[in-house]
C-alpha cells in the first residue's frame, strides 16, 4: 500500500494538478504543497527521481525543537487561590460580607505573594471553580448634572474591635454624577446619627446638594400615604431646614 508521499509524488509525476491531488486524497493543499516542494528541492540538488523519491521516504519526520510554554497557574498558584476563597467562604458565614475579596483583591494579593500570573487566568479559575458565571443583568444609564442629586442610605459593617466582632451601622452618602462617597461609623442607626452625619457631609462638602434620595427608612419616612406619596419625619425635615 502506497503512503501519502508516494501517492503525491507519483500523482505529481503524472502530470496531476496539487488541486486535483488534494482532492482525491482528501488532504489539504498545504500538505500537498509542502510534500511537492521537498520532492523538487532534491531534483534540484541534482538526484534523479528515483534517488528523490527513495531518499525523501526514508527521511524521518522533523518536529518542531521548542521549548514547551511554561505554565503559569501551578499548583502553587491554584493552592494561594483555594486558600483566598476558603477565606471568603469563613467571612461569609460571620456575616462579613463587606470584607469578601473580589477577584481583583485575590489577583492583588497574589501578586504581592510572589507569583507571576495574569488577571484573566486569575478570574477563570475562580469561575471554573465556583461554577459558570451569572448571565449578566442589562442597564439602562441614567445622566445627571454635576451637584443635582445625592443618595443616602445605611450599611452594615462587621469590625473585630479588640478582639471582639463588633456590628457598626455606617451612613453612606453617594454622588450619583460622580460618584464620590462619604460615610460615617455609629453605633446605633437612629435619629441622632442620621442628623448628624447629613451635618457632617454638608460640612464637609461646603455646600448642598440639590436633592437627596432616600429608601424606605424609619429615620427618613414617617408613613405611606397613598401608593407613591411618603411623609418625612421631622429629623428630615430638621435636616432639610438645616441645608436650606
Amino acid at each position: 500500500m502506497y503512503t501519502k508521499q508516494e501517492i503525491i509524488l507519483k500523482s505529481y509525476r503524472e502530470g496531476k494538478s496539487q488541486r486535483a491531488i488534494s482532492r482525491e486524497l482528501g488532504i489539504s493543499r498545504k500538505t500537498v504543497q509542502k510534500y511537492i516542494e521537498q520532492y523538487e528541492a532534491r531534483l534540484q540538488k541534482g538526484e534523479s527521481p528515483e534517488q528523490a523519491v527513495s531518499a525523501y521516504l526514508a527521511t524521518l519526520p522533523k518536529y518542531s525543537s521548542r521549548a514547551p510554554v511554561k505554565l503559569k497557574l501551578t499548583a502553587a498558584v491554584k493552592s494561594a487561590i483555594d486558600k483566598l476563597l476558603t477565606l471568603n467562604e469563613e467571612r461569609l458565614s460571620q456575616g462579613l460580607r463587606k470584607q469578601l475579596l473580589k477577584k481583583s483583591d485575590i489577583f492583588v494579593e497574589l501578586q504581592a505573594q510572589g507569583f507571576d500570573i495574569g488577571y484573566t487566568t486569575v478570574c477563570n479559575y475562580i469561575r471554573d471553580t465556583q461554577g459558570k458565571a451569572k448571565p449578566k443583568e442589562a442597564y439602562i444609564r441614567q445622566v445627571y448634572e454635576p451637584g443635582s442629586l445625592c443618595e443616602f442610605d445605611w450599611g452594615e459593617v462587621k469590625l473585630y474591635i479588640n478582639g471582639v466582632l463588633t456590628r457598626l451601622q455606617l451612613a453612606v452618602f453617594t454622588s450619583v454624577y460622580s460618584n464620590y462617597r462619604f460615610a460615617i461609623l455609629y453605633q446605633r442607626q437612629d435619629t441622632l446619627a442620621f442628623m448628624e452625619s447629613h451635618a457632617a457631609f454638608f460640612f464637609h462638602l461646603k455646600g448642598v446638594f440639590k436633592c437627596v434620595a432616600y429608601d424606605n427608612m424609619r429615620v427618613a419616612v414617617a408613613k405611606f400615604i397613598g401608593l407613591h406619596e411618603k411623609e418625612p419625619t421631622e429629623a428630615l425635615d430638621s435636616a432639610k431646614e438645616s441645608s436650606s
